[in-house]
C-alpha cells in the first residue's frame, strides 16, 4: 500500500533484513533507499537485482530509465525467473519446488497478458489515450498499444511536483487530444489530478495501482491481479 519510491523501512524491517539469507531488489533507481537500509542492518548475505536482463525504456519525458517494468507481464516473467534462480541458489534443497511454483505463476502471467489484450482491444482506437497521475505506466502502454498523452506529475517518481506551466500545458493537451479519462493511483494523493479533471470536464479514475499492490481482497494483491485490475478500469473508462 505504500509507494516504493519513498517507503521507509522501520526497525522491524531492518531486523528482518539483517536476518535474511537473500534480499531481492528491483533496481533501476526505484529502491535505491534499500542500499542504505541493508548497510544499517549490518549487510546481507546476498542481494539480487530481479530486473536483470530486462530491456529498460526511458520515461516518456526525460532521459531517466523507467523502473516500473513489472507492468508488462513479459518483464514480470523475467523478474520471476530471476527470483526462482536466486531462491534456488539460496536454498538448493527446495529448488524443485521453487521451479515448479515459478512455472505455474508464469502460466498465470501468460493468461493475464491474453485477457488484458482482449480488454484493450475492446477500446475504440481513437480513445486509447492515457493521462496519468505520474509517469509510471509506460511499459503497460507500450505492451498494449495505448498512447501516453501526459502525466500530472511529469516524472517516474511520485515525489516530484508539477509547475503551474506544466499543469496548464497538460490541460491544453487533454482538451486537444480528446482524452476520455485521467488516471490516478491509490498510493498517491489525487488532489491535483482531481482539480485538472474538474477544470477540463474529464472524468477521473483514482484507484489504479502503480507503485504498490492492493490490499487483500481488492483483487490487486498479486502482480497478475494488479495488472488485470488496472486493465479492467482503463478499458471501462476509455470505451
Amino acid at each position: 500500500g505504500a509507494s516504493a519510491h519513498d517507503y521507509e523501512p522501520d526497525p522491524s524491517a531492518l531486523k528482518k533484513i539483517s536476518a535474511a539469507k537473500l534480499v531481492l531488489k528491483n533496481g533501476i533507481g526505484l529502491d535505491d533507499w534499500l542500499d542504505k537500509s541493508i548497510k544499517s542492518a549490518g549487510g546481507a548475505d546476498s542481494v539480487i537485482v530481479v530486473t536483470k536482463g530486462i530491456v529498460t525504456a526511458k520515461r516518456s519525458a526525460g532521459d531517466e530509465d523507467d523502473p516500473h517494468v513489472w507492468h508488462d507481464p513479459k518483464n514480470a516473467r523475467i523478474m520471476l525467473d530471476n527470483i526462482v534462480e536466486a531462491l534456488s541458489a539460496a536454498d538448493p534443497a527446495n529448488a524443485a519446488a521453487f521451479k515448479a511454483n515459478g512455472a505455474a505463476y508464469n502460466l498465470k502471467l501468460d493468461a493475464v497478458d491474453k485477457e488484458v489484450r482482449s480488454l484493450i482491444d475492446s477500446i475504440p482506437p481513437a480513445n486509447r489515450k492515457m493521462v496519468t497521475n505520474h509517469d509510471a505506466f509506460g511499459y503497460f502502454l507500450r505492451a498494449y498499444g495505448l498512447t501516453f498523452v501526459g502525466a500530472v506529475i511529469p516524472s517516474t517518481s511520485s515525489e516530484a511536483q508539477p509547475s503551474a506551466k506544466d499543469l496548464a500545458s497538460l490541460q491544453d493537451l487533454i482538451r486537444r487530444e480528446g482524452v476520455k479519462a485521467i488516471f490516478a493511483e491509490e498510493e498517491i494523493d489525487p488532489k491535483v489530478a482531481r482539480e485538472i479533471s474538474k477544470d477540463t470536464g474529464v472524468k477521473i479514475i483514482d484507484n489504479l495501482y502503480a507503485d504498490s499492490l492492493g490490499k487483500p481482497g481488492t483483487g490487486a494483491d498479486t502482480v497478475d491481479g494488479m495488472i488485470l485490475s488496472n486493465a479492467k478500469k482503463i478499458a471501462e473508462a476509455l470505451r
